[in-house]
């Protein structure tokens, strides 16, 4: 059966994820991650697009990206991140063959019931991947993800990371942003508790 052709919008939000080969833990040591740190930071200069969000775990990545109108297509830009990081993590380890296990899933923000309410709510979800994964007890501790650029503006000074309209909307400053962001937060946590 063939494969269904993806949705490429022009200045949509994607959530794009992606596994490493047989779900394996191919990017555990924080060397990897910083391959694909710098991956991304490759994929910026060459594409214009905006990068929202990253979490970059052992076994697979999320990406929140917005297109731009009239530039690459998140297939060109999810093509080029990860063949440059197969091919840097095959040359550092002498392997050849497929890293990545599937295509790339995909979920268009914009297209949801309530985009706004799915996007602040996801931010937290993929931020807690590394507390559910128990590499750290909290978000904000875990350095391969961009929480704490929409809480206090620091992260990895090699990555540009656009702040989402729908983050900038929240209030009219940082404080009332923060804020607003926080209670999805408390929101998330109280499912996610709720679960166990």
């Amino acid at each position: 059966m063939p494969r269904s052709t993806r949705m490429c919008i022009e200045g949509a939000t994607y959530h794009v994820f992606t596994r490493c080969i047989e779900r394996r833990d191919l990017m555990r040591k924080d060397f990897y991650k910083e391959i694909m740190l710098d991956t991304l930071q490759l994929a910026q200069d060459k594409y214009s697009f905006d990068l929202v969000f990253y979490e970059v775990l052992d076994n697979h990545i999320h990406l929140v990206i917005t297109t731009r109108k009239g530039e690459a297509t998140i297939s060109r830009i999810m093509q080029y991140v990860k063949a440059r990081f197969a091919e840097k993590y095959n040359r550092k380890n002498g392997r050849t063959g497929p890293f990545w296990n599937e295509r790339f899933g995909d979920v268009i923000v914009d297209l949801q019931g309530n985009p706004v309410f799915y996007f602040l709510w996801l931010l937290w979800y993929l931020a807690y991947n590394a507390v559910r994964k128990r590499a750290v007890h909290d978000p904000r501790a875990y350095k391969y993800g961009s929480i704490n650029a929409y809480l206090d503006g620091s992260g990895d000074d090699r990555i540009k990371l656009t702040l989402h309209r729908f983050f900038l909307e929240l209030g009219d400053d940082i404080a009332d942003r923060v804020k607003g962001f926080l209670g999805f937060e408390e929101l998330y946590r109280k499912r996610l508790w709720m679960a166990f």
